[in-house]
């Protein structure tokens, strides 16, 4: 496959913009090799800059739900903008997005909009810690939640071991705030809120983890975690930016049934234009001002655009049935893949949840990071390429996950299926 323009465009990139890419999934680190430049994109197919198409199972990281370039959105867009693009002062919209999202997420009864969903962690870390009046926090190793200095840390020798910095630029006084544990692990939890108490602040999690290849909870521990938090009065906040309005209606904890005190959110309710919000109960919400004492602000936050996009696609998803379908084409994808694993008879784990999946090359079990971690890189670098060749475009990482949106079809799944055998015979012996 012939993609002179897009090295041509990264080899020139890499003169202007740090590592050639905005963003670092995108250079293809973690595969090898020189990422193509998108030129276009429509339904569940995006073409390069050299003319080639390729089946997208990252639809830009989860947004795209309905596809790429739905024309709805696009005209909800355009309308938008004719009406001017930006304004910094409340519009309708804004609140038809915090009524939506209320109705719902039934845990969120005050919400506020951002940017990304980076800012949304930002803020309702910065929230718990204001209400609580405590200053430490856990995450969970592999849980991302956006290149924030509280989160982008990592655990250090021990599961109990206060956090070390995840990036330089962090200072070692403000990460050793951050308590990093192993996801799935409650008893890590339990011995952590009674080592610290009355000093933790919150804890912060993805219900699913997405960035790490896809992890689901142990039966059990997201329930264990509210009972937890309950009992120690610390706030438990559910990162949703990816699972949300993708996975349910109410995202994870409307699959689950349990309530946070705090949410975030981003992707599908910006129509795939940068979007971000966080949201939970009042009383702590209120917390924020010009109501509270903690301060928390946007220029763009609310963009007219976005929440026109946004509003769009949330409407879409209603009127398509789209949770339904979108169950319905994982299931499809799992069969078809799986159906070539189990012939291939090779090690693998492979986890899925509506419309979100993973697939790694390891014996398993994978409940976290470290098992994640031994993961064959390798082969999956190999696996990647050949897929791309074949015009299969998924995550060029093996610690990411697919997507699939409402534009896939029997046709397109199918074709991944028969692309996927052929480079198993490729890396697998």
């Amino acid at each position: 496959m012939n993609r002179s323009r897009s090295e041509q465009f990264f080899k020139e990139a890499l003169h202007f913009i740090p590592g050639g890419v905005n963003s670092p999934v995108r250079a293809f680190r973690g595969v090898g090799g020189t990422p193509f430049f998108a030129q276009s994109a429509s339904g569940c197919r995006v073409w390069d800059e050299d003319g080639n198409p390729y089946i997208d199972y990252v639809c830009s990281w989860g947004p795209s739900i309905l596809g790429h370039a739905d024309p709805a959105i696009l005209q909800a867009i355009q309308e938008a903008a004719e009406n001017g693009v930006s304004f910094g002062i409340p519009t309708a919209r804004e609140l038809e997005m915090a009524k939506k999202i209320s109705k719902w997420v039934p845990s969120i009864e005050k919400v506020r909009m951002t940017s990304s969903g980076t800012e949304a962690t930002m803020s309702a870390i910065r929230l718990a810690r204001g209400f609580t009046g405590r200053d430490k926090i856990i995450k969970f190793e592999g849980c991302y939640h956006g290149h924030v200095d509280s989160l982008l840390v990592k655990a250090g020798s021990g599961g109990l071991t206060l956090g070390q910095p995840d990036s330089a630029g962090i200072p070692r006084a403000l990460a050793e705030l951050t308590i990093a544990l192993p996801y799935n692990d409650l008893e890590a939890v339990r011995r952590t809120l009674e080592l610290y108490p009355g000093e933790i602040a919150a804890i912060i999690l993805e219900p699913v983890v997405g960035n790490v290849g896809l992890i689901l909870p142990l039966p059990g521990y997201l329930e264990g975690l509210r009972e937890l938090t309950q009992k120690h009065e610390v706030i438990l906040i559910f990162d949703e930016v990816m699972t949300g309005f993708r996975l349910a209606r109410g995202g994870v904890q409307e699959l689950h049934g349990i309530s946070p005190d705090l949410s975030t959110f981003g992707k599908v309710i910006g129509g795939g234009l940068p979007v971000g919000a966080f949201g939970g109960r009042k009383e702590i919400m209120d917390f924020l001002a010009p109501l509270g004492p903690v301060y928390q602000a946007g220029t763009l936050s609310g963009n007219p655009l976005a929440m026109a996009a946004g509003l769009m696609q949330l409407q879409l998803l209603e009127e398509r049935n789209a949770f339904q379908r979108l169950e319905e084409l994982g299931q499809l994808l799992e069969d078809r893949v799986l159906a070539t694993l189990k012939r291939k008879g090779a090690p693998y784990v492979w986890h899925r949840i509506g419309s979100m999946f993973s697939l790694f090359f390891t014996q398993g079990p994978v409940r976290n990071l470290k098992e994640a971690m031994g993961s064959d890189r390798e082969r999956f670098a190999r696996f990647f390429h050949l897929l791309l060749e074949e015009g299969v475009y998924l995550a060029p990482s093996q610690f990411e996950t697919g997507f699939l949106s409402l534009a896939h079809g029997q046709e397109e799944i199918e074709l991944t299926a028969q692309a996927m055998e052929r480079a198993l015979e490729k890396v697998i012996p």
